[in-house]
Formats: C-alpha cells, structure tokens, sequence
C-alpha cells in the first residue's frame, strides 16, 4: 500500500515564515512538521511514499531525499499550482495502485491511525473523524451510524450540524480520481468536496480517532504544538551545544547543535532553539521557538515569540506575550496567545518592545526604542516616531 502525504503548499496563515519555506518544513522541536508525518506512517509499517510538492519543493526534496534515512521509498509528485488539496491527490494517480492512503503534511497524528486506516479490515472509501470544540475551522463530517453522509468544509458563520470534524487521513481507491475530475469549482478543489461525491452515493465509512492530533495552521499553533511535543518527549539538548553553567534550563526545552547560551540566561519550558542559535546574558526565554542562526542579545525578554532564521533581537527587548486580537489573512482571531512573530533575517535593535500580537514581515528593521504594535511588512524599517 502506499502513503500520498499532501506537502505543497505555501500556509499562507503562517507568513512570513513560509515566505522562505513550505508549511511543513516549519520547525517543530527543531524538526520539520513533516518529519512527524512520515514517520508516523513507517512506524504503521507503509514503505511506499509519495510526496505531493510543489512551493518550494526543493527545501522538502533535499532533507527528505530517497526517505532512506525514515526507511521508506518516497516518490515525489509535483503540483505545479496550489489549486487545492483534491487537486493535489489527483498528482499522485500515476503513482499508486489499489488502494491508497493519504494524509495531511501539517498534522500530527499518531501511527495507530494510520494503521486503521490502512488496514484490510477498514472498506475504501474511508475518513478519520474526530470531535472539535471548534468544528466551524474545519471539515465538519455529518454521519448516519458510521457512513458518511456529507461534509461540510468550513462553515463559518453557520451553526455546524456536528462536532465531528475530517481529521485529514483518509483510505481511497483509484476510483477518487474520478470524483475528484467531477468537482464543479472555480478555483481550488478541495478534497473534501471529492469526499461528498463519494459519501452522495452512501460509500464513505468513518473511522473514529480520539488520539493524537496537532494541528498547525497559525502562528500560535505553532507555539502550542511545540510545546505538546516538548512535553511529549521532555525535550532535548544537544551534545553541540554551549550552555553556561550559570545559565538556567527549566522545563521541557529542545536546543540544537553549535547554539550558545550565555551566563544567567534563563530558558523556560515550551522553547526550542535551532542550530547556531545565541542567547545572550541575563536574557530570558519562555514558551518561543527560535529558528537557526538568529540572535537574542543580552538582557531581552520573550515569551510565546516565534523569532526566524538570521534574525537579531537587540538587547533588552521585550515581548510581554499574552493574548491579543490578530488578523490574519482576512480573518479576526480573538484571544490568541502569541506575543510576537518575527520573520528571517530581520534586525531588531535595542530597547525594542514589541506589543502582543505583532508580526514583523521578513527583511524588516526596527530602530532602538521602539514600540511596535499589528503588522510590519516584509523590507519595512520602523524608526521612533
């Protein structure tokens, strides 16, 4: 049998840091998203892998290669254009043959789902379902016993007829690539919109799942499935790592090779630091992912912060972190926790505050002693007023 995994595309609720990779390259405990989910299928015993790419597919290409080093077989199938996740499968028909499974490239379940899914016992077509307490974000799956009866994808503004919701691992045949050639859509073609064909002539079974399931799909989801996965593993050090003896390292935390912290630097639990990464004296780093190569100098103060690749945070910064109201893409999410999001190769300079909620586009530069609140776009430079 063979695994599809859908990694093409941009996770444009996750900008600026997927200006300069995919979605599931993201770092999750200083590893690709996408790790988890290929690992979750070799652990099921699949071999067979094809990879749907296509924004910047050469970043997932040269750390996945082969997949020999996850002891899978991975084919790559490239989709030109993001016209949607059904159309993403349709990618993977020279591919496979009998049935197939195919799973989202940005969510971390476990390898038990993927076994039931998988396994002969369990009729192609099929979907793993799972309840939400916030079914309206996502495919909301309305059934009669266990068939299927429809799906209805994202039904803002609308009261969902069920919590359960399309946990994004489904068990096909070729036959989907039909369904798929019958949507009737402009633009994207959702898989899901496949799914309902097929669930119209009383054919989809759904397969129940109450386990693990992380998904990233803003930047605050990043910080909180860091940290479930920190937790999970209770983190880890590398034997690379510089760490002062006066520094403090207080719960689970995941720091990569060649990175450096400085004396009576305190990192708190929930933070990953990539590789080459520098922490400066007296600084203080809570619930944040820091991306390879970039700097927080002496004395700054984060907490729930995304910093990106090559980026210097001056010192004595600070993100307060908390809850705040962010825009994203068009939609008002209330109640986010995230203090900030800084993009790649940014330079923020001393005394900086940066208000809860702030993005900092790529490229940016923010002068010393500033106050920064809502969106920065990428190349800007911010001076006091």
């Amino acid at each position: 049998m063979h695994a599809v995994i859908l990694a093409a595309g941009e996770g444009m609720r996750l900008r600026p840091l997927t200006r300069t990779r995919p979605k599931p390259m993201v770092p999750i405990g200083n590893r690709p998203l996408l790790e988890y989910v290929l690992e979750a299928v070799a652990d099921a015993g699949i071999e067979d892998v094809v990879l749907v790419v296509g924004y910047k597919r050469e970043r997932i290409q040269s750390h996945f290669g082969d997949g020999n080093d996850w002891e899978v077989d991975i084919t790559y199938a490239v989709q030109d254009k993001q016209l949607g996740t059904g159309h993403a499968v349709a990618q993977a028909e020279p591919y496979v043959d009998g049935e197939f499974i195919v799973l989202n490239g940005d969510r971390i379940i476990d390898s038990s789902l993927v076994s039931r899914i998988a396994d002969d016992a369990t009729p192609a077509p099929a979907v793993a379902i799972r309840r939400s307490e916030t079914p309206s974000a996502y495919g909301v799956v309305n059934l009669d016993g266990d068939r299927v009866v429809s799906v209805d994808e994202k039904p803002r503004g609308r009261t969902p007829a069920s919590d359960l919701i399309n946990a994004g691992v489904y068990k096909f045949t070729p036959s989907v690539f039909d369904a798929i050639g019958r949507i009737d859509t402009v633009g994207e073609s959702p898989i899901t919109a496949a799914l309902d064909h097929l669930a119209a002539e009383g054919s989809v079974r759904a397969v129940r799942y109450d386990g693990r399931w992380l998904d990233v799909s803003v930047p605050w989801d990043l910080l909180s499935v860091n940290a479930s996965v920190l937790d999970e593993t209770g983190g880890h050090v590398d034997d690379a790592a510089v760490i002062h003896d006066s520094a403090t390292v207080a719960g689970p935390v995941d720091i990569d090779e060649d990175t450096h912290v400085h004396p009576n630097a305190t990192l708190l639990a929930g933070t990953s630091l990539g590789a080459n990464a520098e922490v400066g004296a007296n600084a203080v780093v809570s619930n944040t992912v820091v991306l390879p190569d970039a700097t927080v100098e002496a004395g700054a103060v984060l907490h729930d912060c995304i910093v990106g690749s090559n980026t210097v945070v001056g010192a004595n910064g600070t993100v307060s972190g908390g809850l705040a109201t962010v825009a994203i893409a068009g939609e008002l999410y209330e109640s986010a926790r995230i203090g900030a999001v800084v993009g790649d190769n940014v330079d923020i300079g001393g005394g900086v505050t940066l208000a809860p909620g702030t993005i900092i586009g790529n490229d940016a530069r923010v002068h010393e002693g500033t106050t920064v609140d809502g969106q920065v776009e990428d190349g800007a430079t911010i001076r006091r007023g």
